[in-house]
This record gives structure tokens, C-alpha cells and sequence, in this order.
């Protein structure tokens, strides 16, 4: 590696810090987020299962969960081994182009997940305000269409922040990434040259997924919600309700971490920098730990599947 002004020319080799100040007690806390994680795996690996066998779950809502759930266990697994790594085995090195993949992968990947959430709110809309046309709208193809667009619109969206750090950013004034994973503000307050170009990449690739999304998610469930108390059946509105209680939870936990993480790192400026790590690592943990803890508490069809599983494995 070259030296230029103090500065470190295109290193090959980063130092992930783990969480600054909390380093003598990372071990323990490394034992939640395995945790989480294991549980992450377990349940929505169930969900896929329970809905892949099971053929009365082959409609619309059930396969967008399908895909919320392989998200789920990317985003997951995208994330945790590597931070494991540093927390239990001491092992903080990662390649600067392993560092930027892991980048696109993550952010990608809530991008997905905000595409998915989506458009499982537009089914509970089309479902309950037009529901003699849903299975016209909601064709296999469509279907298709919405699963590889959001996952599409993610990496187109998501790869111009990254590739504006490998190809503009060539001077870096440290190696040492003051984060447990690579993070893209993380990754850009290295480098030595004007950042203010990869910032507002950064910033605008945020609004324009999470921004868009959330306001078509609103939009759809205010419709639902003015179309339910219309109904004239209390039984009818309760059941039409209930089948969006697990979305509305799965909606507010991810985009309210999202906002809460976002703003926390934008504007707490006097707040200690493991309280923003801490924020980061349980946006990106708690999502795919409670996304099968809330469905298959909440979903009928899915809590009566995983009751069924249990009770047919008696004991010889």
C-alpha cells in the first residue's frame, strides 16, 4: 500500500472495531444477537417449509411472506457471522472489496425487504377494498413482476453508492472502520478526498426506497382502514382486520427502527458512538427475528401448521 500525506492509497485490508467503547464486553453481547439470529434462521426456514407444502397457502399473501422470509435469512446471515467473528474470535480484518460486497448485500437487502413490505400492503388493499378482482390483479405473473422488481430496484439503486466508493474514493486516512459491520457512512468518513457526493448518493438512494415505499404503505392501509369501518358486519370488519394485524406490526417495527437508527446517526450528535453501532446492528437483527415471531403468533393458518408439526412428533 502506497502513503500520501499520511493517507493509505486503496487499501487492501480494513479493521471492523466492533462497537467503540464496548470492546471488553462484546463477548456477552454477542450472545442476544446469536440468539436472534439462530431464531431468525429457525423461523423463517418453518415459514418457508409450512408454506411450501402446505398447497392451501400458495396465494399471494403467503408467497410475499415466502419472500420476506428468504430476505430475512440473506440480510441475516449477511451481517452476523462476520460480526460474531469479531466479537468472540477476534477476528476484526475483512478485504476492502469483501467490505464493499457485504455494503451491497445489506442494503440491498433492506431495500428488498422495503419492496416486499410493499407490496404485501397492496394485496391487503386490493384484497379487502376491491376484493372481486384480487385474483385477476394479483396474477402469478404480477406476482413475479413485484418479487424480481424490488429485488432489481435494490441493487440498481444501491450500486451507485457502492461504486462511487471504489472508483472515486482512493485516499483513506485510516483502516480502522469504527463499526461492526461495513456500513456506508462508516466506510466514506475513512476516506481522505470530498465525500459530500458520496453522502447525498447515500442519503437520496435512502429517501427514494424507504421514502416512496412507506408513502404508498401509508396510503394503502388508510385505504383499508376507512374501507373495514364501512363495513356493516362487526364480524366482517374484525375479520378483514385481522388479516393486516401482522403486516401493520412487521410495517412500524422495521420502518420505525429504520427512521429512529437514521436520525439517531443524523442528528445525536452528543450521543456515544456505541449507542449508534448498537442502533445499526438491531435495525438489521430485529427485523428477520420477529418477522416469523409476529406471523406465526398472529397468521391462523401458519400458527395452526407449526401446532400441528409439534403434536405429530410424539415420543416412541
Amino acid at each position: 500500500m502506497l502513503m500520501f500525506n499520511g493517507s493509505v492509497f486503496m487499501p487492501s485490508v480494513l479493521t471492523l472495531v466492533g462497537i467503540p467503547g464496548l470492546e471488553s464486553v462484546q463477548c456477552w453481547i454477542g450472545i442476544p444477537f446469536c440468539i436472534m439470529y439462530i431464531i431468525a434462521l429457525i423461523g423463517n426456514f418453518l415459514i418457508l417449509v409450512i408454506i411450501k407444502n402446505e398447497k392451501s397457502l400458495h396465494i399471494p399473501m403467503y408467497i410475499f411472506l415466502a419472500i420476506l422470509a428468504v430476505t430475512d435469512i440473506a440480510l441475516s446471515t449477511c451481517i452476523l457471522p462476520k460480526m460474531l467473528g469479531i466479537f468472540w474470535f477476534h477476528i476484526p480484518q475483512i478485504s476492502f472489496d469483501a467490505c464493499l460486497l457485504q455494503m451491497e448485500l445489506i442494503h440491498s437487502f433492506q431495500a428488498t425487504e422495503s419492496g416486499i413490505l410493499l407490496a404485501m400492503a397492496l394485496d391487503r388493499y386490493v384484497a379487502i377494498c376491491n376484493p372481486l378482482k384480487h385474483a385477476t390483479i394479483f396474477s402469478q405473473q404480477l406476482m413475479t413482476y413485484l418479487g424480481a422488481g424490488a429485488l432489481l430496484r435494490a441493487f440498481v439503486l444501491v450500486s451507485p453508492s457502492i461504486l462511487l466508493i471504489k472508483c472515486r474514493l482512493k485516499y483513506y486516512r485510516t483502516t480502522i472502520v469504527s463499526h461492526s459491520y461495513c456500513e456506508h457512512m462508516a466506510i466514506v468518513k475513512l476516506a481522505a478526498e470530498d465525500i459530500r457526493i458520496n453522502k447525498v448518493c447515500g442519503l437520496l438512494v435512502a429517501f427514494a426506497i424507504l421514502g416512496f415505499d412507506i408513502v404508498f404503505i401509508t396510503f394503502s392501509y388508510v385505504r383499508i382502514f376507512i374501507t373495514v369501518f364501512q363495513l356493516p358486519q362487526k364480524e366482517a370488519r374484525f375479520k378483514a382486520f385481522n388479516t393486516c394485524i401482522a403486516h401493520i406490526c412487521v410495517f412500524l417495527q422495521f420502518y420505525l427502527l429504520a427512521f429512529f437508527s437514521f436520525f439517531t446517526h443524523r442528528f445525536g450528535a452528543n450521543i456515544p458512538p456505541y449507542v449508534h453501532i448498537l442502533l445499526s446492528d438491531v435495525y438489521l437483527l430485529v427485523p428477520p427475528f420477529l418477522n416469523p415471531v409476529v406471523y406465526g403468533v398472529k397468521t391462523k393458518q401458519i400458527r395452526d401448521k407449526v401446532l400441528k408439526m409439534l403434536i405429530s412428533k410424539k415420543p416412541m
